[in-house]
């Protein structure tokens, strides 16, 4: 039985990788800032919940010491925020403090979950981490959304560093293009549903080799220009 971590796992795109993962038979291992309030896993079982918080460097070094002695077949950091209110990360004024949260929880804390558990990753494992196309420097034309896309921007690099160093050991690192998705993040009116978001960044973590790694797929298989 194949086991998954998966980051921010209580709601949208995060819990529906620990439903599809659980109904294929993996072992989830999901993380949730307060494991009190699970949100939506209550309702998936067999998935383990451990406590983390992406914004704090602790919280994630205690969490990979909480798995010692586990063997991790597929990581998915999932975790992010949007940062500030779109109106404080605009051409007509930036919130400095939430700019740096986004960077903290965005571009941070996937190296530093990567990093916490590399001891538990078995041969051949992969590393899959939610980006966004809004990321992506060459696909940037209507601008805006500052502290989310250099967040996005900075983890793509992060993960391509992370793949080079690791090329070694066997482990693929990939970034991934959820959609615009049906999400609290998304809205309502987000054209992509959370089932066939996770459904298609599935396809792409099974098929992806490591000739794949530091790629950056979008939840159709597309690649998408850095």
């Amino acid at each position: 039985m194949p086991t998954v971590v998966i980051t921010g796992a209580n709601r949208g795109i995060g819990l529906e990788f620990a439903r599809q993962y659980a109904a294929d038979g993996w072992k989830v291992i999901a993380t949730v800032r307060d494991p009190s309030q699970p949100g939506g896993l209550s309702d998936v079982a067999g998935v383990e919940l451990f406590a983390l918080s992406a914004d704090d460097p602790a919280s994630i070094a205690g969490f990979g010491a909480a798995l010692a002695g586990r063997s991790i077949d597929l990581l998915i950091n999932n975790a992010g925020i949007m940062g500030p209110d779109l109106p404080r990360q605009s051409k007509d004024g930036i919130d400095a403090e939430g700019w740096l949260l986004a960077m903290k929880v965005n571009a941070l804390a996937p190296i530093l979950v990567a990093q916490a558990l590399k001891p538990h990753l078995a041969a051949g494992a992969k590393v899959a981490t939610v980006s966004s196309q809004l990321g992506s420097i060459t696909e940037n034309e209507v601008g805006g959304m500052y502290a989310y896309r250099a967040s996005k921007a900075a983890i793509n690099m992060g993960n391509r560093s992370l793949a080079a160093d690791w090329r070694d050991d066997g482990i693929t690192c990939l970034v991934l293009h959820p959609g615009w998705v049906q999400t609290d993040m998304g809205g309502p009116k987000a054209p992509v549903t959370p089932p066939d978001s996770v459904a298609g960044m599935r396809r792409v973590i099974a098929a992806a080799t490591p000739a794949d790694s530091s790629a950056f797929f979008a939840f159709d298989g597309r690649r998408i220009p850095w």
